[in-house]
């Protein structure tokens, strides 16, 4: 690729042009140059500098000269994209990256690896890169099959969404297909994940927390697309099957990141608080999904690790009150119903006795802190902690909580209530669904015995269920009127999850839920605390 330029040149444009070009004499009155890859690298030129300067010296190039360099600088500047299982993405150019990427190396997001000729991308931020190297006049060509790939699959929404969830559909595209929705329980999160798949089109994995989750999945992408059984794989327990649209558990996707971690583009992550625990992030770390869609009524965690959740996920792109869709009629009107009730003068000794050894061992440490401490060994934070169980344990068990529990029911049956009683212990959940004569949902209740249980409330069948943990998350609860809140782990995400299984839509209806709250207690604290934050609105 040879250049003459035939008028004078200055010590300074003579020097500029040596940047990029070997200097092979004069001929005919005209300075001869050859361009040179090597300097133009070397000194991380661009093309616009030397496009500029050629023709600011009036320099001559003929036509097959002036299309190898055209061709030279498209090859230059266009940068490759490579999936690289178990690293990430690996990005090559014969361009000069490392000032443009300086702001992700210094997060931590992209280094230099010698051994793979590029810079490795962490998958979460693959996104982010290629935006900054757009901006830079960068061509991109995605080799990883993962990025630009459009209209993979045959998928159409049968549904109409919701004002909101459209709205939060939109949102979502135009921060780029990254980020977490954050809707409150009933406000049907699963649709907008679905009305996400049918926008992209692309290769999707979806992560659940329960089982039950996975077939209510499967059943709402069967009901609310074209989408046919054999397009929808369940990746969990015995089947493990991957189709283009995937749906399997954390604990499973953990196990099998490797297997799963470049076979989607949209990787989309229900009750998505859950994945910052130090095992789950590595779905996000391993998985190579450009786009990213996290779910859940309550973003927030108490551990302040929701911040590495929006790095992994994105931040929070669109959000609704429960207040708003009330406004709206898309969730019922609730009221919450503290009842509190007394420890039995023998309960309150033992409870007062445990909270004295307590606090003496916890020596005014956090229940976060003692956690940490009980895990790196520390035998005080370890007793600390096993008090404070006890102690949670007792306040449960009261009798005073169980006969109100009892009391409230009889009163709602005889006005045509539909009844949830929840609680965190399964000793109390027996005693209590013994004395009410009610069904009980429990981790251990096998899957057709719970899907009887949950049928038979929504026909009417049981007009009272009694509930472990189990039913916080993960399951569809038919629609009631009333939660009774026996006890709990104090958890904010939790209250609004129980909240959340009354919250639907049905005329004339309003949501009530009692909670039985043991005076002078640490239930109390935990009251007062969230009302003063107002954690609904």
């Amino acid at each position: 690729m040879e250049f003459k330029v035939c008028r004078w040149l200055d010590e300074t444009e003579f020097r500029d042009l040596l940047k990029f070009a070997d200097y092979k004499g004069r001929t005919a009155g005209c300075s001869l140059f050859r361009f040179s890859p090597v300097k133009y690298r070397r000194n991380k030129l661009w093309k616009e500098d030397v496009l500029e300067l050629l023709e600011r010296v009036g320099a001559e190039l003929d036509e097959d000269a002036k299309a190898k360099l055209e061709a030279f600088f498209e090859e230059e500047q266009t940068v490759y994209i490579y999936a690289a299982k178990g690293l990430g993405y690996i990005i090559r150019s014969q361009a000069y990256l490392a000032d443009m990427l300086q702001e992700f190396r210094e997060k931590g997001d992209v280094y230099y690896s010698k051994e793979h000729k590029g810079f490795i991308v962490k998958p979460y931020a693959i996104i982010d890169v290629i935006k900054k190297l757009k901006l830079g006049g960068l061509k991109i060509v995605d080799k990883s099959n993962l990025i630009d790939k459009r209209n993979a699959i045959n998928v159409e929404l049968k549904i109409t969404l919701r004002d909101y969830q459209e709205e939060a559909v939109e949102a979502w595209i135009t921060h780029d297909g990254r980020g977490v929705i954050a809707l409150p329980t009933g406000a049907g999160k699963t649709y907008v994940g679905i009305a996400a798949i049918a926008r992209l089109k692309l290769p999707t994995l979806i992560v659940v927390y329960t089982k039950e989750q996975l077939y209510q999945w499967l059943e709402k992408l069967l009901e609310a697309t074209n989408l046919t059984r054999s397009s929808i794989g369940l990746y969990y327990s015995e089947e493990k099957r991957i189709a283009p649209i995937t749906i399997t558990t954390y604990q499973t996707a953990y196990r099998h990141a490797e297997i799963l971690s470049d076979k989607f583009s949209l990787l989309i992550v229900d009750e998505v608080h859950h994945l910052p625990a130090d095992k789950f992030r590595l779905i996000a770390l391993k998985l190579l999904a450009p786009y990213r869609m996290g779910l859940s009524a309550t973003p927030y965690r108490e551990d302040g690790r929701h911040e590495e959740l929006f790095k992994l996920m994105g931040g929070i792109v669109y959000f609704k009150m429960l207040q708003e869709l009330q406004d709206k009629g898309y969730i019922a009107p609730y009221r919450i119903i503290p009842v509190f009730v007394t420890l039995k003068p023998s309960e309150a000794v033992e409870y007062q006795k445990l909270r004295r050894e307590y606090q003496e061992l916890a020596g005014g440490r956090s229940v976060e802190e003692l956690l940490r401490d009980s895990a790196a060994g520390d035998e005080t934070a370890k007793k600390a902690l096993s008090i404070l169980n006890s102690m949670k344990k007792l306040v449960a068990h009261s009798e005073a909580k169980i006969e109100a529990a009892k009391r409230i029911v009889e009163e709602e049956l005889a006005k045509g209530s539909k009844i949830i009683v929840f609680t965190q212990y399964l000793t109390q959940a027996e005693i209590v669904a013994r004395k009410l004569g009610a069904p009980l949902l429990s981790g251990s209740t096998p899957r057709e015995r719970r899907r009887l249980i949950l049928e038979g409330f929504k026909k009417g069948y049981y007009r009272v269920i009694v509930m472990t943990t189990v039913g916080d998350e993960g399951i569809d609860i038919p629609d009631a009127d009333v939660g009774i809140i026996l006890s709990g782990s104090g958890s904010r995400r939790q209250f609004i999850q129980r909240l959340g299984r009354l919250l639907r839509p049905k005329p004339g209806k309003e949501a009530k839920l009692y909670e039985i709250i043991a005076k002078n207690t640490f239930e109390e604290r935990h009251y007062r605390r969230f009302i003063n934050a107002d954690i609904l609105l």
